[in-house]
């Protein structure tokens, strides 16, 4: 369930013209630029934007980045782009200023083949080279063969499982993570080619045969990137709801707020499931995610926020 409910009749114009008077005089009308881009949808803000520059012969995004600033207007600026873009934007930031890699995987795994192609399209067009080229190139070994083969694949959509290749495939992955060291290319091989009902049905097998999950055991203090990674991308097939509630709980609890973390959250998933991850974090630490958002952050950037989770402040 999403938390944005945008409304059904809206007149882009409308909204384009108002955007611009927002801008006009001293200092920036920013209660104008929420109420407005804080409760529309994506087809809706892409229509926003069309009008606007026909109006007015300039890119909104553009003059959005100029009148706002901080984590504000990183999060707007997330806010407006496509789906596809703002998940190209994701990636590429992710791999350029280090070795967050989570982002990687949670894009090749959460979304559809067909959002993930879109994605890779909009990396292209974006950037002029590939997204597995930006991932190849700052990454190596198995980390590199996972990495590569999440961005890449294109997975069967369907219910079907096949029960015996869960029980065998379950075994080869015990195998992956009691050992962390053999295994690698089986491990990637099955993460990177099966569909998403079968590798559910592959992690069942292991807890039932195990009597405990897959990932239970798979991180350490000795963790490398690849372990990390494979962890994540097990974590993210299985339940991604509880994995986006884990992100944000500990973009809050660490000292001083990761706002990346939580901005990427809020922003990617308040059309999709928000509402859901909101429902599991109130019931794992017994406190609305929307107090602890007010409370952590301040400003236009902690009203966007709220706007977004469906709360005004």
């Amino acid at each position: 369930m999403a938390t944005l409910i945008a409304p059904i009749n809206h007149l882009p114009h409308e909204d384009a013209e108002a955007l611009r008077k927002a801008f006009e005089g001293w200092g920036t009308d920013e209660k104008t630029v929420i109420t407005i881009l804080g409760h529309r949808n994506s087809n809706q803000i892409q229509q926003i934007r069309r009008a606007y520059e026909e109006i007015y012969q300039e890119d909104l995004i553009k003059r959005l980045e100029s009148e706002l600033k901080g984590d504000f207007e990183k999060a707007v600026y997330r806010w407006i782009l496509e789906p596809a873009e703002r998940d190209a934007v994701l990636a590429n930031v992710a791999l350029k200023s280090g070795k967050n890699y989570n982002v990687i995987v949670e894009i090749s795994t959460v979304l559809s083949p067909e959002e993930l192609f879109n994605v890779r399209r909009a990396y292209i067009k974006r950037y002029k080279h590939s997204l597995e080229e930006d991932v190849a190139a700052h990454t190596s070994g198995p980390l590199r063969q996972l990495l590569v083969g999440l961005v890449t694949a294109y997975r069967h959509v369907g219910d079907e499982i096949n029960a015996k290749l869960a029980q065998t495939e379950a075994e080869i992955l015990h195998e992956a993570v009691k050992e962390k060291k053999g295994s690698h290319e089986e491990a990637i091989r099955i993460l990177t080619t099966r569909s998403k009902t079968q590798l559910i049905a592959t992690f069942n097998r292991y807890r039932e045969a195990h009597g405990t999950s897959i990932t239970k055991k798979l991180l350490d203090e000795k963790s490398d990137d690849f372990q990390k990674a494979l962890y994540t991308t097990i974590r993210t097939f299985n339940d991604h709801v509880k994995y986006y509630e884990k992100v944000v709980r500990d973009s809050i609890k660490k000292l001083g707020t990761d706002e990346d973390a939580l901005t990427r959250v809020i922003v990617s998933r308040a059309q999709h499931d928000l509402k859901v991850i909101s429902d599991v974090y109130y019931k794992r630490n017994s406190v609305l995610l929307e107090h602890v958002v007010a409370k952590e952050t301040s400003g236009d950037y902690k009203k966007f926020l709220l706007t977004l989770l469906g709360k005004e402040d």
